[in-house]
């Protein structure tokens, strides 16, 4: 499928989830009309109680598969830009660390998730996060002006990776970080989940293989590259964990896919540098 098509399915499907609040990263399908976000998903990837209760109510859509400002570790005064922002969840964590002194800026394709994340910010009274439409292979950002990159479980959905890791490069300072949290494989998925638009909604079937990941960011430009998490997805979590029950129920995946597809994803964390001048 042509990249604007894939575009295309990803922007209707993320819409659904920003109207209905579905907190799923899962399929079309999935995007049901439940409007209680289970926080206790946010929990479970490294968020804390405090930074859950510190954003305003409907900013945690349940998208992520990392806590990315966590690892950023981030300094008052600083500019963050947050790739795929949504409902603006990170941007607002991140404002809350880099103070009024501080900027975050927010890039996110799809209307109505800007719409969400600017109602969210008007909720909090937030001054220093601005969220601007735009796509993450063509940054709405200047050169050299964002100290640290953030992006939580969005790149897998970019059907130009290699773009995106070199627009971040761009629009980075000289000695500026990347810190983002996304799902890789550790092997080739099944065809059919491979062919799948939902699987890819799903921030499954687009997503690459971690060396390639890995390399992909590092043709970019980037230096001292480090995988600091890796998580998979136990067989048991199929079972418990709403997300990926809605995946293999949306795609009526049978059991042999299940278990090739769960050892085949997992999350991790990269952080890397782009060399000082």
């Amino acid at each position: 499928m042509k990249e604007q098509e894939l575009k295309k399915v990803v922007r209707e499907g993320y819409a659904k989830i920003a109207k209905t609040g579905s907190p799923c990263c899962g399929p079309v399908s999935c995007c049901s009309d439940e409007s209680d976000v289970d926080s206790s998903t946010s929990s479970k990837i490294g968020y804390t109680d405090e930074e859950l209760q510190s954003v305003p109510e409907g900013a945690d859509l349940g998208l992520g598969c990392g806590n990315p400002t966590a690892l950023a570790s981030l300094r008052q005064g600083e500019t963050v830009l947050d790739l795929g922002a949504g409902g603006g969840f990170d941007c607002f964590l991140a404002a809350n660390k880099v103070g009024k002194k501080g900027k975050v800026i927010g890039v996110d394709m799809t209307p109505e998730m800007l719409d969400k994340a600017r109602q969210n910010a008007r909720k909090g009274k937030y001054k220093n996060v601005e969220f601007r439409l735009g796509e993450i292979e063509n940054l709405p950002v200047a050169d050299g002006s964002v100290d640290v990159i953030i992006s939580n479980c969005v790149i897998n959905l970019s059907p130009d990776k290699k773009k995106v890791f070199q627009e971040a490069f761009r629009v980075l300072k000289p000695g500026g970080k990347l810190m983002v949290s996304d799902i890789v494989l550790m092997q080739e998925l099944p065809a059919f989940i491979q062919e799948s638009l939902e699987a890819y909604v799903a921030c499954v079937s687009g997503a690459m293989l971690k060396d390639r990941y890995v390399g992909t960011i590092r043709d970019a430009g980037f230096h001292n590259i480090k995988v600091l998490d890796e998580k998979s997805f136990p067989a048991k979590s199929a079972v418990n964990d709403p997300i990926l029950r809605r995946i293999i129920e949306g795609l009526n995946i049978p059991i042999d896919g299940v278990e090739q597809m769960l050892r085949s994803v997992v999350s991790i964390a990269v952080a890397a540098e782009k060399r000082r001048a």
